[in-house]
């Protein structure tokens, strides 16, 4: 096949616009050739349980899927009856971005909440948390968090553990979105346990599609009675890969070594180095009129930006608008992401606000 994509062009859209990391598809290679049993019965996948074994808690139990969604799918199917519900924030990747998908697949009753910086926190879940034992009503029975959250910023242990004390006071369980959990514990300089396990979060997604891997997410239950019949939900929700060994070498790559931590920090640099180059430019008034609405704690920035800007800007780089109607827009870093790539979207930020001022 000849390549027909230019390999240097990055944008700044999403981190699952990159490609796939060098190191992950010599993993890839490394796990191919010979026969293996399918279905999870391989060796990759056996080591694969030792790893998150050893990151979470000898409790933990692995079960490598396809994509993000479908892991939610399954690891929120897994932790509800029939008539369970669950309590999310308004901007939860669960409620806006998976196409209706934990309803029409899984029948799962999602109970928003709105939030400013897309962490809840137990005055908040409180919104929705009542109704136990009225038939009328959908039953909250676990509370969904996102790390690090979809407006970019990341929970501390502490507020982890305030809302899982709440949850668990209240007969509900925790489900952790680990989309971009690499992100987070770079964020935090934290080992993964100590902002899951350690502090009481009952089911996660181990993220490794937005960190380099080409296709390879997790559901990890670190209580092992917070979740029942993933081995049959798994393939229910056609996220039951026959070669599984190919998955499971993607999160060996990332997690049987320190190269989630490699990435996710370079990523949140280069994050960081972008906020840095615009705040300077705020200062001096060359950037004047773009405003942050987010903490960047992460590998995502949020602005707003005068009128037409960012239309103008998109003719050189790719990114989303986010709230269009009030002109914020996201900025997302990768694990490929350069010096020289923030340099170029800052001037040319710089170049598309002289005529808008």
């Amino acid at each position: 096949m000849q390549r027909i994509h230019d390999p240097q062009e990055r944008g700044f859209a999403s981190d699952n616009y990159s490609g796939v990391h060098p190191e992950v598809l010599a993993a890839i290679a490394e796990a191919n050739g010979g026969h293996q049993v399918a279905y999870g019965e391989d060796v990759y996948t056996a080591r694969l349980q030792e790893v998150v074994a050893q990151h979470f808690g000898e409790d933990a139990t692995v079960w490598p899927m396809f994509n993000g969604t479908g892991a939610n799918v399954v690891g929120l199917q897994a932790m509800l009856p029939r008539w369970g519900a669950v309590i999310c924030a308004d901007t939860a990747h669960i409620h806006v971005d998976e196409g209706g998908a934990p309803e029409k697949s899984a029948g799962i009753k999602l109970l928003p909440v709105a939030t400013d910086d897309g962490k809840l926190t137990p005055e908040l879940i409180a919104a929705e948390a009542w109704g136990w034992g009225d038939e009328h009503r959908a039953q909250p029975l676990v509370v969904y968090l996102t790390q690090s959250t979809e407006l970019g910023t990341v929970y501390t242990p502490d507020e982890v553990k305030a809302i899982t004390d709440y949850a668990h006071e209240h007969g509900m369980r925790v489900y952790m979105d680990g989309a971009r959990i690499a992100n987070a514990a770079a964020s935090l300089g934290l080992p993964l346990r100590a902002f899951t396990t350690d502090v009481g979060v009952d089911v996660l997604s181990l993220g490794g599609t937005k960190n380099g891997a080409l296709l390879a997410e997790a559901v990890v239950v670190l209580d092992p009675d917070a979740a029942d019949g993933l081995v049959y939900l798994r393939k229910n929700q056609m996220q039951l890969a026959s070669k599984m060994r190919f998955v499971s070498a993607q999160l060996l790559a990332l997690f049987d070594g320190d190269l989630y931590l490699r990435s996710a920090r370079h990523a949140n640099a280069m994050a960081a180095r972008l906020r840095a180059g615009i705040e300077a430019g705020v200062a001096d008034g060359s950037l004047a009129g773009v405003e942050f609405t987010q903490a960047t704690d992460a590998n995502a920035v949020f602005a707003v930006l005068p009128e037409g800007v960012a239309d103008r800007l998109r003719a050189r780089f790719r990114f989303y608008d986010w709230d269009a109607a009030r002109r914020e827009v996201r900025w997302v870093c990768g694990f490929d992401t350069t010096e020289e790539d923030v340099d170029a979207f800052t001037a040319a930020l710089r170049a598309e606000l002289v005529p808008a001022v």
